[in-house]
């Protein structure tokens, strides 16, 4: 199927050449045609991209607010080798030819980000309704800053001077999820521009504004089957049981409000002088009201209890990684999961996660431009850019306490007691005991529930919702902060030595700063006596969403269940806080526990950092043109001083320290356009560049996470940027007015590529009371074996066995260290880009109103390969591997995350009669991806597969008179699923992504 989707693409793309004669021959026909709207757009944007001197690709607005897409990154997903991943439906990550090192520009000033990444401003921060046209940058010039391996992304506003007349628009709209359970959302947008001549000189202003909310919700069902496979009672075959379940329930809410606004001014006098100052304000206000349903502890249920209790298994063939054969196994696809016969597993757990992100950008660019004579001129520039971002969350697990289980609440508190009594821990007395489950994997859908069944000792749907029997297990609560700044200064001179031959030269300064405080607190309570039952916070337990089957009317799944109140806590962090631990010091009455209060998050000293960079740049550009060749070339000079403060701790005393460093390149960049006749251009280009690190991995600070399976991620100051050296070659074909066909070829060499480099703990083989095998890893500090002690996690399954061979509980083990290196060797990236564009416009005469469809394609095919760093198996996977007839010491090569191989847009439109609609198809081939659901670390060892995946966006537009004009706009209109799989594409299913489909409908209106 993905072969004929390729060969379909490229066939249509060869057809259309049959008809270029024809075309040429009307040519004098077309440039007669006046063109508005979307045919408009499409032909400025190509004779941007024919004209340039480098490898540009452009989208230009249809009308002011008007792009092809509502999201940024949508829009930019019509690109020619542009990919683009999502966040619960909504575009929030942009590949460039198979890479996210890129750099986002906004009127040619760099923009920086929320986070500790090196890509600048976050796509859903910014509303395209502010923005007029995007430029991508593929091939550098000498001018271009540094700092991108795949492309430089530049949103552009409008420049005042060069309107023409009055523009004053207004654009209101409301937005509906499928799978929301909100009303409809409103967006606004709006943008008043003018220009004047005054005593004083020429002065233009644009003010452009929007405001908008989003609701958007995607459901993530999530079942792991990665721990040992084992022969029940020495009879029964191998097999993968159930480890883990997730029901995952993410929900999101965006308010974002965006303004920019542009100046401009020609003196009287000095009519060869031109000044501007630039404005861009963002707001991002990015609430979540997540939930998850985990089932715990059930694998040694499933295989203890005799693999009678499943019912239908399937064969999961492995494949091969780097020409290793990784075996096949059965693996168990449909059955139940009864409770251990002590009453122990499996555990139900409720959790609501509030995580919130608020950041306000702010970009401000104040410059000139002075022509100071026939042939000399300059332009200055001194900007800011920064992003100012707190991360408030309130994150909370509640467990489920099953009351017909044998060890109920009461039997639990008897067994503490006792312990207490007898000074050991003998009995077991955690706050979580075991629900049954049943569950149903086949057909492609991870479907689980709670198995009600009384023989079984299920719980009823009113046991579920009595606060009585959920206890606190977890909070974990933040208000970190991320403060981002670049401040530059540029001046660029441009010299004609004649009508064929000029130089362009210029220097550029900028300091970049980043700043994170983690703030934070994370609390475990894992005995029973610990941990107070809901009916003494009942004030604040909210049933959970109970429409988990909205996206694919599935029957099992878990509707009834209790969280805390996400609305509550994100309009009172401090108040909720304060119920807990009042029901704390009531437990504490009931209990006889000493548990102390829940303290408010506090800065945590070992994860702060503050790292600044200054860059001096010089570069020089020669510009010609002679005969059919122009083009440019030239070379660019950098230096770089780095200093990195973070804290060392030493007896628990926090002492700031200092690292500092440098670096410099040159890059030499060199674009050539040869004119082969009117409408065929070849165009090459070669040239270098530069990645620099992201800045948390540049730090010595670190954070821990109460999962004993990430990595805790150590920064590496020594890192140095990665280098790029990377050529292009195209043949364009420019058979009419805004249509071109072309065919190019690019190849990327980099070197350094930044890796994971992980250590992992020692871990030992034991077997437990019950005949199950377990790793135990080092439960104290230092780790010995390997690993980094975290004093937080739970110690779970890798905790150490008691006198009687059960595995204890408690909070503190040596997990994996992760650390960002620079790899050996050289890695590539190379691949062909095909893109065709057309229109019927000039067939009016013969078509009549069919003559209003047009339509482009992109295609885009890309390898990654080399280096020398790999991702191994954990110790499970080996295990499974061998077990499976499979290699035991399984490796992946280390690729780029996002990249599909291959990947096409199919976008058809029509404009006509006032109607203005298209449709735009796109699909990318199966990629390794690091979004896996809610956890950091890589199942099995490796990013997970990615499937292959389309999806159908439509709008449509009429204009009711030459001012009015109303919409309606579909996104994911087939709501196409995401699929994930471990290992292998097509291996072991492991991950859904349920997501909605998007309406957004409105009006516009042009004064």
């Amino acid at each position: 199927m993905k072969i004929q989707r390729i060969l379909a693409a490229l066939l249509l793309s060869a057809s259309t050449l049959v008809f270029s004669p024809q075309i040429v021959a009307q040519e004098e026909v077309i440039e007669e045609v006046t063109v508005t709207g979307i045919r408009a757009s499409l032909r400025n944007a190509v004779d941007q991209k024919r004209n340039s001197d480098n490898l540009v690709e452009v989208i230009i607005a249809e009308d002011i607010g008007k792009l092809p897409d509502q999201n940024l990154a949508e829009v930019l997903e019509n690109v020619t080798g542009i990919q683009i991943t999502r966040t619960a439906g909504v575009g929030t990550g942009v590949q460039i030819r198979g890479t996210n090192a890129n750099r986002t520009e906004i009127n040619g000033v760099s923009t920086v980000g929320s986070g500790s990444g090196r890509s600048g401003i976050s796509f859903d921060d910014v509303s395209a309704g502010i923005i007029a046209a995007v430029e991508v940058t593929k091939a550098p010039e000498a001018k271009t800053i540094e700092g991108s391996v795949g492309g430089t992304i530049n949103l552009k506003t409008i420049r005042p001077l060069s309107l023409t007349e009055r523009l004053a628009t207004v654009r209101l709209q409301g937005e509906d999820s499928s799978l929301s359970t909100d009303s409809v959302t409103p967006r606004l947008s709006g943008t008043y521009g003018d220009n004047w001549t005054t005593d004083s000189g020429d002065f233009g202003v644009v003010l452009s504004a929007s405001y908008a909310e989003q609701d958007v919700t995607a459901f993530r069902p999530r079942a792991d089957r990665d721990n040992d496979s084992v022969a029940d009672a020495g009879t029964t075959p191998l097999y993968l049981p159930i480890q883990f379940f997730i029901q995952d329930y993410d929900n999101f809410e965006y308010e974002t409000t965006n303004f920019a606004g542009t100046l401009e001014f020609e003196p009287s006098g000095l009519e060869d002088v031109k000044f501007y100052l630039d404005v861009v304000l963002n707001d991002q206000d990015r609430r979540q009201k997540s939930s998850r349903i985990q089932a715990s502890g059930i694998s040694a249920g499933e295989i203890g209890l005799n693999a009678a209790n499943i019912s239908e298994f399937e064969t999961v063939n492995f494949g091969s990684l780097n020409g290793q054969n990784l075996g096949s196994i059965d693996a168990a696809v449909r059955g139940i999961i009864p409770t251990e016969t002590n009453g122990t597993d499996g555990n139900l757990r409720f959790s609501g996660d509030t995580n919130s992100r608020i950041t306000d950008s702010k970009i401000f660019s104040l410059g000139g431009d002075w022509l100071i004579n026939d042939r000399f001129s300059a332009r200055a520039e001194v900007s800011t850019s920064s992003s100012d971002s707190s991360t408030p969350s309130f994150n909370t697990t509640l467990n489920f306490i099953n009351p017909n289980s044998p060890l109920n609440a009461a039997q639990l508190l008897a067994n503490h007691q006792t312990n207490e009594a007898n000074g050991d821990d003998a009995l077991y007395d955690s706050n979580e005991n075991g629900t049954p489950f049943e569950y149903d994997l086949r057909g492609g859908s991870l479907t689980f529930g709670i198995l009600q069944d009384a023989a079984f000792d299920g719980p009823t749907t009113a046991q579920l919702l009595d606060p009585a029997n959920i206890v606190l297990r977890d909070v974990q609560q933040s208000r970190s902060r991320a403060e981002n700044e670049e401040t530059a200064f540029r001046a660029d001179f441009s010299y004609d030595v004649d009508e064929s031959f000029s130089f362009d030269f210029g220097y550029r300064f900028s300091k970049t700063t980043a700043l994170r405080d983690s703030i934070t607190s994370s609390v475990g309570l894992r005995e029973f006596a610990d941990s107070p039952t809901g009916n003494l916070f009942s004030t604040l337990l909210v049933p959970g969403p109970n429409n988990f089957n909205a996206a694919d009317g599935r029957a099992l799944y878990v509707p009834d269940f209790l969280v805390i109140d996400p609305e509550r806590v994100a309009s009172d962090p401090d108040g909720v806080l304060g119920i807990l631990n009042d029901a704390i010091v009531a437990n504490n009455a009931i209990t006889g526990s000493t548990r102390g209060p829940i303290s408010a998050p506090t800065s945590s000293q070992n994860a702060f950092f503050d790292i600044e960079e200054k860059t001096n740049a010089f570069y020089g550009q020669m510009n010609f043109e002679a005969g059919i060749f122009r083009g440019n070339a030239g070379l660019r000079y950098l230096k770089t001083e780095v200093a990195s403060t973070g804290n060392t701790i030493l007896n628990g005393v926090a002492t700031p320290t200092t690292r500092k460093g440098n670096y410099d390149f040159v890059l030499p960049r060199l674009n050539i356009v040869a004119n082969l006749r009117d409408d065929l251009l070849l165009r090459a280009g070669w040239g270098s560049d530069i990645r620099r690190p992201d800045f948390d991995d540049l730090s010595t600070s670190f954070t821990f996470s109460t999962s004993p399976n990430p990595a805790v991620n150590v920064g590496n100051p020594g890192l140095v940027p990665q280098e790029v050296e990377s050529f292009d070659i195209s043949l364009e074909y420019y058979f009419a007015p805004a249509a071109v066909v072309s065919l190019g070829f690019f190849h990327k060499t980099r070197t350094g590529l930044f890796v994971p480099q992980t250590e992992e703990p020692e871990t030992t083989a034991f077997t437990d009371a019950n005949g199950n095998p377990v790793d135990v890893r080092d439960v104290t500090d230092p780790c010995e074996g390997g690993g980094i002690f975290n004093p937080i996690a739970d110690q779970n399954v890798f905790a150490p066995l008691d006198a009687s061979g059960n595995q204890t509980t408690g909070v503190g083990v040596c997990v994996p260290l992760s650390q960002q290196v620079n790899g050996a060797g050289e890695n590539t990236q190379k691949g062909f880009e095909l893109a065709f564009q057309y229109d019927l416009v000039e067939f009016e005469d013969t078509l009549g109103w069919a003559s209003g469809f047009g339509f482009l394609l992109n295609y885009t095919n890309q390898k990654f390969s080399g280096g020398e760093e790999f991702w191994g198996a954990t110790t499970r996977a080996r295990d499974i591997f061998a077990a499976s007839g499979g290699a035991s010491d399984v490796k992946l090569q280390v690729t780029e995350i996002d990249l599909s191989d291959n990947a096409y847009n199919i976008t058809l439109y029509y404009e006509k009669y006032g109607l203005s609609a298209r449709t735009r198809y796109t699909w990318r081939e199966a990629y390794r991806s690091t979004d896996f659901g809610s956890t950091s670390s890589f199942p099995w060892g490796f990013p997970v597969v990615q499937d292959d995946r389309g999806q159908l966006n439509a709008s449509v537009q009429y204009a009711v008179t030459d001012n009015l004009s109303l919409g309606l706009e579909a996104v994911n209109i087939t709501e196409e699923d995401v699929t994930q799989y471990c290992v292998n594409e097509n291996a072991l299913l492991c991950y859904q992504g349920l997501t909605d489909r998007r309406l957004t409908f409105g009006a516009s209106y042009r004064f």
